[in-house]
């Protein structure tokens, strides 16, 4: 199997399990009697986990090795996965969580990510470049060569593996039905299904060549060097990628989950097929991402997007029954993450080629730090205030944060944009 094909299969794997921790990890806590405030502080804590590791990477990742990296980031993430098991104390979980980088974000953000893209060997050009992130329309001649496709198939890959993980997040109501497991055995083998999938992800990231390592494997430092006036682009956008990822932490998958249960009954296999509903949704948005970026730019796709998708979530936190709540979030599924491609290829537009790992792993580590620190108030916020706070001020953040996006640099466009 070719190094692209590894990575491949690991996108898949990861992102299979990552589904399956973001909808079981807050059902789980809450079935083995965990408050809300302590459902917020593993989550937290495990994103804080990622958050380091990613920072770790971004800076150091090539010189430790990329493939070695790799390896240990899974095996710390599948025993985080058993950890989970046999920890039933609030202060044992989130440090399981945080050493085993728990994604309660029901997303594959991270470290692992980062190292990732390094790795795919190729970058679209210009013009293509938000449709290979978006889709992989070889036959039809968008962009010609084997490589340039890497990023679309990988996101596709992760969109897949996180519809599927949601939907195998209610293996514990299946074990019930189908062979009477108890519901606490059944939550056990759905976590250890979760750190087996990690740990195989272990094992074919040690079958990689050593054409993986940069620099044909001489260690080095990232960044090497950076443009100064790329580091002022990428600071002021990472500021406001910071709003918006304090925005989604109030809103991951675990914090949705656990609402959905506490403020409707709704069960674990309910909940399970609405995010692989919603996750169906986002590989939806994807491919409409790049066909809606060709017509009207990157910033205003990023932009016009999102704010529907926000004001959408706060009804979803004020209707009086689930399948209203339910429709009206895969409905802004549909929409949240058309963002994805379009953020992608607008910040590898502003920068240098050479700087385009240096970029990824910068604002990749400022999106996990948001996400880390708001879990961490959103689980006291449901429990003192009310279960639908952080859903409205997660909504109301994305709203803020997309009208300083436009307002910022709607005016700046990428080379394409401004050859039209």
């Amino acid at each position: 199997m070719g190094d692209r094909r590894l990575l491949y299969a690991n996108a898949f794997l990861r992102a299979l399990a990552t589904g399956l921790i973001g909808v079981l990890l807050g059902l789980y806590l809450a079935q083995r009697g965990f408050p809300a405030s302590a459902v917020g502080l593993v989550i937290g804590s495990g994103l804080a986990g990622a958050a380091l590791s990613t920072l770790i990477v971004t800076y150091l990742g090539d010189r430790l090795g990329r493939r070695r990296t790799l390896v240990v980031l899974s095996l710390l993430s599948a025993a985080g996965g058993a950890g989970l098991i046999f920890s039933d104390h609030i202060l044992i979980v989130c440090v399981v969580a945080f050493l085993g980088m728990v994604n309660g974000m029901g997303r594959d953000r991270g470290a692992s990510l980062v190292l990732d893209h390094a790795i795919l060997p190729s970058t679209p050009g210009p013009r293509e470049r938000t449709r290979a992130f978006a889709d992989g329309n070889e036959a039809r001649g968008v962009v010609q060569g084997r490589t340039v496709y890497a990023f679309a198939w990988y996101n596709v890959l992760q969109d897949i593996g996180h519809a599927l993980g949601a939907v195998v997040a209610g293996l514990p109501v299946l074990l019930r039905m189908a062979f009477d497991v108890p519901e606490p055995l059944g939550y056990a083998v759905a976590l250890g299904l979760y750190a087996l999938l990690l740990l195989t992800t272990a094992v074919l990231y040690s079958l990689l060549s050593s054409a993986v390592e940069a620099n044909g494997g001489v260690p080095v430092l990232v960044p090497v060097t950076v443009a100064p006036e790329s580091r002022r682009m990428v600071r002021r956008i990472s500021g406001l990628f910071l709003i918006d990822s304090l925005a989604g932490g109030f809103l991951g998958t675990a914090l949705l989950s656990y609402f959905f249960f506490e403020r409707f009954g709704a069960g674990a296999g309910a909940i399970a097929m609405l995010f692989f509903f919603a996750r169906a949704a986002n590989a939806v948005s994807h491919f409409g991402a790049a066909w809606l970026a060709a017509r009207i730019g990157l910033v205003n796709t990023m932009v016009f997007t999102h704010i529907p998708s926000s004001l959408m979530l706060v009804v979803v936190a004020l209707v009086p029954e689930f399948w209203m709540a339910a429709v009206l979030f895969i409905m802004r599924e549909l929409l949240v993450e058309m963002d994805v491609p379009t953020r992608q290829s607008y910040v590898m537009a502003v920068v240098r080629p050479d700087e385009r790992t240096w970029a990824s792993g910068v604002t990749t580590l400022v999106r996990m730090g948001g996400w880390a620190v708001a879990p961490f108030a959103a689980g006291f916020l449901m429990q003192g205030v009310a279960l639908a706070v952080p859903l409205l001020i997660g909504a109301g953040m994305k709203i803020g944060y997309d009208l300083l996006l436009w307002k910022s640099f709607h005016d700046l466009m990428p080379p394409e944009e401004q050859e039209k």
